[in-house]
């Protein structure tokens, strides 16, 4: 430093004490500042070296793309944060609705063991329900909708009850195959008793449904000598021999229940029209046991026709005939 330079008091000062100073004690320091050194010019020169706020200090730097970059994800963790309180409350819904059907078959099953507790033993079938047929006519009938095979022997099965008010039953069912309108019938025409037409050959029944009830009634054929067996309500009523033997049942053919057929599928006969209720149509490809008839009968052994069985999607009512549903075990009690 030159001896003709003028000298600042704060050059002396020590570092923590500078380091104390305000702005405006660094700017213009108070008289005794300049009391220390009377150099003319000190205060007037200070300004010029040590005056920060002579000209306006620079504005601090913002730091533009960080705050950007927070804002950025902040609102990605906002979106999250909505994304998640979606998904905990479709959570929550899926849940109630997984608790309310497991509540629903709890209550079923519940109900069904209230049922086998207090109610009666005696088996439901699970494709339960009847053909009404509620007035004698040409055009009220069932048709199955399975076509049978060639058959050596059968056994047919069914509930009834007629509704006919004491003259003829008319005909619960009958099987065409082409040429053959009468391949298998079961007709009572007006006062005749109740017969059996294999191939156009008959056979008289010993069977009665003229007391408007309920009735099981099986037919069991083979072509072996053409023997054939009646049944109603589990008893054997009749039995025979020489009716079509050696006659084998003709495959793909038509069966209507309630209405005999005179050709192929039609040409129905109202005076041979069967009316009140079928349920429980089955057909067997062999001749059932007289105990297995006697099961079916009571309702403690069911069985379901292996050629036939009785099912809902296998029966079409036509014509006004109706389905409905019921359990021939059950109702029949209270029918």
């Amino acid at each position: 430093m030159g001896s003709g330079e003028p000298t600042s008091s704060l050059a002396f000062l020590p570092v923590a004490e500078l380091a104390a100073l305000t702005k405006e004690q660094l700017v213009c320091p108070p008289p005794s500042a300049c009391a220390v050194s009377p150099r003319n010019g000190i205060c007037q020169e200070l300004p010029a070296r040590v005056n920060f706020s002579a000209a306006p200090a620079p504005a601090p730097v913002v730091p533009t793309a960080l705050h950007s970059k927070m804002d950025e994800l902040e609102g990605q963790l906002l979106a999250k944060v909505l994304a998640l309180e979606k998904e905990r409350m479709a959570l929550g819904h899926s849940s109630q609705q997984q608790r309310q059907e497991v509540e629903k078959e709890l209550d079923a099953l519940q109900d069904r063991v209230a049922e086998l507790e207090h109610g009666s033993s005696a088996y439901s079938p699970p494709d339960a329900f009847k053909i009404s047929i509620p007035i004698r006519n040409n055009y009220m009938y069932a048709r199955a909708r399975k076509a049978l095979p060639e058959l050596y022997a059968f056994t047919v099965c069914m509930w009834l009850r007629s509704r006919s008010g004491g003259t003829g039953q008319g005909t619960p069912f009958s099987y065409s195959v082409p040429g053959q309108a009468n391949e298998i019938v079961l007709l009572e025409a007006g006062h005749d008793p109740m017969e059996l037409l294999i191939n156009d050959k008959v056979a008289q029944l010993p069977l009665s449904l003229k007391d408007n009830g309920w009735h099981h009634i099986c037919i069991a054929w083979t072509t072996r000598d053409g023997l054939w067996s009646a049944y109603q309500d589990g008893e054997l009523r009749g039995s025979g021999e020489n009716l079509a033997a050696w006659h084998p049942i003709k495959p793909h053919g038509i069966l209507i229940l309630g209405q005999e057929q005179d050709t192929l599928g039609g040409r129905f006969d109202a005076t041979q029209a069967f009316v009140g209720d079928i349920a429980q149509f089955n057909l067997w490809d062999h001749a059932l046991t007289p105990a297995q008839v006697l099961g079916i009968a009571n309702c403690t052994g069911p069985l379901l026709g292996n050629i036939l069985p009785w099912e809902d999607k296998l029966v079409e009512a036509f014509g006004g005939a109706t389905k409905a549903a019921f359990d021939v075990c059950k109702g029949r009690a209270k029918a």
